[in-house]
């Protein structure tokens, strides 16, 4: 991790950086959001929908936080897929200067048990952040829960938080400044990640398909930017999603190209948004057998590096 700029600042400003961990589908990415009051990881109920470090940074007068959002770590590492998702993970643990591990309120499975235990060695101020309190029927059951939890934390801080709502999510947000290390700004105070666009527009894509199709979305689904090209007031922007068989390609494309179409619009949106211009997108459909199993084929669609474009 390499500083790409220091700017002016008091004598005991803060800076370092912060990684996001925990098992899939505990808030991370929301969390980030959230935090940044900016969308740049997506999100969804299906599993393992973030597939790489998303460096956010969020920036006060007194520090700058430089937040890492990691896959989901599972407990299976099956193909070469999930083996680049359990480095994306895990990679960050002895480069950062404060971990932030995230769990679900009232729930603590074998899979937070394994975070738990790769965080045992971990040096540096690690807090907990207990997530989706706004789901709760009754706050009373948060307490045991705390208590409970603590066997296996120990004396590690927790800290309940709601990344939905944004419920305590200022005492995190203080407690984590605390545990970084004096040094001036990383970045600018209007920067807000290191990604690049191409990478963001590939995102949104492949976050729609997933929150379009569920359960039906093949899971062996990458999209590259293949064209992104900047005028004065429009991207044009062609990207193509790349599916590990035949029988996978009429479930992209819908009844007439209804999904495609649908997830087009909704990512073009979201890419509006952010980009602030218009945006003109066009996605094409095509196999690649058996990507998810192959190193050098994940290479290929960007897995190998931190551009997906």
């Amino acid at each position: 991790m390499t500083p790409t700029v220091t700017e002016q600042a008091p004598a005991d400003f803060r800076c370092g950086y912060v990684t996001l961990i925990g098992r899939p589908n505990v808030g991370k990415s929301t969390l980030l959001n959230r935090l940044l009051g900016q969308k740049l990881s997506i999100t969804s109920r299906k599993p393992q929908t973030p597939r790489w470090q998303i460096t956010g940074i969020d920036t006060a007068p007194a520090w700058q936080a430089v937040y890492i959002d990691t896959p989901g770590i599972q407990t299976r590492h099956s193909n070469a897929l999930n083996r680049h998702m359990l480095r994306e993970a895990t990679a960050t643990l002895e480069q950062v200067d404060v971990v932030v591990f995230v769990i679900e309120a009232l729930k603590w499975t074998p899979a937070d048990a394994h975070v738990a235990a790769l965080l045992q060695e971990v040096k540096k101020p690690v807090l907990v952040a207990v997530n989706k309190i706004d789901k709760l029927g009754d706050r009373r059951e948060l307490l045991p829960f705390m208590e409970k939890l603590r066997e296996h934390t120990g004396d590690r801080e927790i800290i309940p938080v709601s990344a939905r709502s944004g419920d305590n999510l200022d005492r995190l947000r203080e407690r984590v400044a605390t545990g970084l290390p004096p040094g001036p700004p990383l970045y600018p105070a209007d920067q807000i990640s290191d990604r690049n666009e191409r990478f963001f527009a590939a995102e949104f894509i492949r976050e729609k398909l997933t929150q379009l199709l569920g359960s039906e979305l093949p899971y062996q689904l990458a999209v590259t930017i293949d064209q992104f090209s900047e005028g004065r007031d429009l991207l044009r922007i062609h990207a193509t999603i790349w599916i590990a068989s035949r029988s996978q390609k009429a479930i992209i494309i819908g009844r007439g190209g209804a999904v495609l179409k649908k997830a087009g619009e909704q990512a073009r949106r979201d890419m509006e948004k952010l980009f602030g211009k218009r945006v003109h997108l066009e996605t094409w459909v095509k196999v690649k057998r058996k990507w998810t199993e192959s190193e050098s084929a994940l290479r290929q669609l960007g897995y190998g590096g931190k551009s997906s474009g």
